[in-house]
């Protein structure tokens, strides 16, 4: 929806200095500045428990040898009949003893979440308390603790969406990338240092952006890094081609556009051309899938910024919005101005001369 000025009634006289504004796709949205006194927030300190791990020491000994077989097979025949150890019922000094380590409670939280992070919520979540109740007074104590942690990892899942979409709804993307690892070419180690140097300089050197995902296929489990790209025109290295190829998972023949530089450096690279948001919100929820159901982390290029900064006009607000009136819903062709100074309409020349903030 475009907001038409006439139809809007225009708030007096003023000005809201040193916003932050992000892009939500459709419209853009200013946080107005506020002075709040940081203050450091306490951590809590954690609780040490000792966990029992599940693989014990490996043993010499079988079930059905003692030690003192053990030990008259070891024997001369001539000493055979010297008793060299008393059969005792507790543990005898070469059984195998479980190892156990000292972690904090949010440590073993987070082990069992990365566990089980396959494992759909419900079922998580009984996993995760069972194996926990342990080292608790009573259930209750033990069902509010896996509840705050699990609330915890959603609100931080949100966070991440959030700021991934910020980031990229501020940048003009134009390719999405898949670079698959090649065993002929690279160890995996390899695979991930050299590709991530290489991505380095040229964001350093041309100016490239970037924000993409590893992961591994589900049935070969061979690594991948897929990307979204802001690739300059006139900065692409090699000669895209087109190669006629075959896809095992629709079973059909398809038609990939790779690059013969980044063929030739590491294998099989796939360039799909982004035109439109449609393209690109497909590409964001691709990427944003392999957050929510591996955990894996996101990958940023340098200069990424969630806001931009700019005093606004009160007559570029068409309202308020969010909790408690918050936030500030702004006119599409809204005026960008820095300590004073006309920058220009909003336009993405107009972004790039602003300042920037995360």
């Amino acid at each position: 929806m475009v907001f038409n000025r006439q139809q809007q009634v225009k708030p007096k006289g003023g000005f809201y200095p040193e916003t932050k504004v992000y892009f939500d796709g459709s419209h853009y949205i200013a946080i107005p500045h506020t002075e709040r006194p940081y203050r450091p927030r306490k951590k809590p300190i954690e609780e040490v428990v000792t966990v029992t791990e599940e693989t014990p020491v490996e043993s010499e000994i079988t079930p059905s040898e003692s030690v003192c077989d053990l030990q008259e097979k070891s024997v001369p025949a001539e000493t055979a009949d010297t008793p060299l150890c008393v059969e005792n019922n507790d543990t005898p000094p070469n059984m195998a003893q479980i190892p156990q380590k000292q972690i904090t409670k949010r440590q073993l939280f987070e082990n069992l979440y990365k566990e089980n992070i396959f494992v759909k919520l419900r079922e998580r979540r009984k996993i995760i308390l069972d194996a926990m109740l342990p080292y608790f007074d009573d259930y209750n104590s033990a069902f509010e603790y896996v509840q705050a942690n699990l609330m915890r990892k959603r609100r931080n899942l949100i966070t991440r969406r959030i700021r991934l979409t910020r980031k990229a709804n501020l940048q003009n993307f134009n390719y999405f990338v898949t670079f698959t690892y090649d065993d002929k070419k690279h160890t995996e180690v390899t695979f991930k240092k050299k590709l991530k140097n290489c991505l380095s300089l040229f964001c350093s050197r041309k100016e490239w952006k970037y924000i993409g995902v590893w992961e591994r296929s589900p049935e070969k489990q061979r690594l991948h890094f897929h990307g979204v790209f802001d690739i300059p025109d006139g900065t692409m290295p090699g000669v895209l081609f087109e190669k006629n190829d075959y896809n095992f998972n629709t079973h059909r023949r398809q038609i990939t556009v790779q690059n013969s530089y980044f063929v030739d450096k590491f294998g099989r690279c796939d360039f799909e051309k982004i035109e439109g948001n449609g393209k690109l919100g497909d590409a964001l929820a691709y990427i944003m899938k392999y957050i929510e159901k591996s955990g894996e982390k996101i990958v940023y290029s340098k200069g990424l910024p969630q806001y931009f900064i700019s005093d606004i006009m009160t007559n570029d607000v068409v309202t308020t919005i969010g909790l408690e009136d918050s936030k500030l819903l702004l006119y599409d062709d809204f005026k960008c101005w820095d300590e004073g100074v006309l920058v220009g309409t909003v336009s993405a020349k107009t972004i790039k001369q602003l300042r920037k903030s995360n």
